[in-house]
């Protein structure tokens, strides 16, 4: 938090090397966390793209009062918003590049782990747009129930909700898929 508040003084006095600190430090993040809601890594790259874009033009009147993680991470959601508004009859194409890579060098375990991925990301896909912000946010994101409620302009309770429904879902989502696999 402190070396952020740093960053952000320099920054504003136009140190592009604290630009790309920040950048360093958040740009995968934010990259995850875009991929995850969009299901799409190429519109991610643009949504993470327009983030930092505007992030540089509003650097002068720039004022945070919580983390520099969590205003950038607003911003995302926003864009991220937007773009399915507009994209909103189109169906969501599911991309894999939102998972994380195993910790591992063995291809059995590998192939397992990229299977997994794939199934948890169809799951995903499957949940509406307010669980699944929700789960990526609290889970990938690592922000609060409250900053979560507020981002989404309605209350802790309902976040929560939103949280727990979009988690028995995701369950029930996978429980039917190996339930349909065992029959096979």
């Amino acid at each position: 938090m402190l070396e952020d508040r740093l960053l952000i003084w320099k920054f504003k006095c136009g140190s592009s090397e604290a630009l790309c600190r920040i950048y360093r430090k958040y740009g995968d993040y934010l990259l995850a966390l875009a991929a995850a809601l969009l299901q799409d890594v190429s519109a991610a790259e643009d949504v993470v793209h327009d983030v930092f874009c505007k992030f540089i033009e509003s650097r002068e009147k720039l004022k945070l009062d919580g983390s520099l993680k969590s205003f950038l991470a607003t911003c995302v959601v926003n864009l991220a918003r937007d773009r399915l508004r507009t994209k909103r009859s189109q169906p969501c194409e599911l991309n894999e590049a939102a998972a994380p890579a195993p910790n591992t060098d063995e291809p059995e375990r590998n192939a397992i782990f990229g299977e997994q991925a794939r199934h948890l990301n169809r799951a995903i896909a499957q949940l509406g747009y307010e669980q699944r912000e929700v789960i990526m946010l609290h889970l990938r994101g690592g922000m609060k129930f409250r900053e979560i409620a507020d981002l989404q302009a309605v209350s802790t309770n309902t976040a929560k909700s939103r949280y727990r429904y979009g988690l028995e879902n995701l369950r029930r989502l996978l429980t039917d898929k190996e339930k349909r696999n065992e029959i096979r």
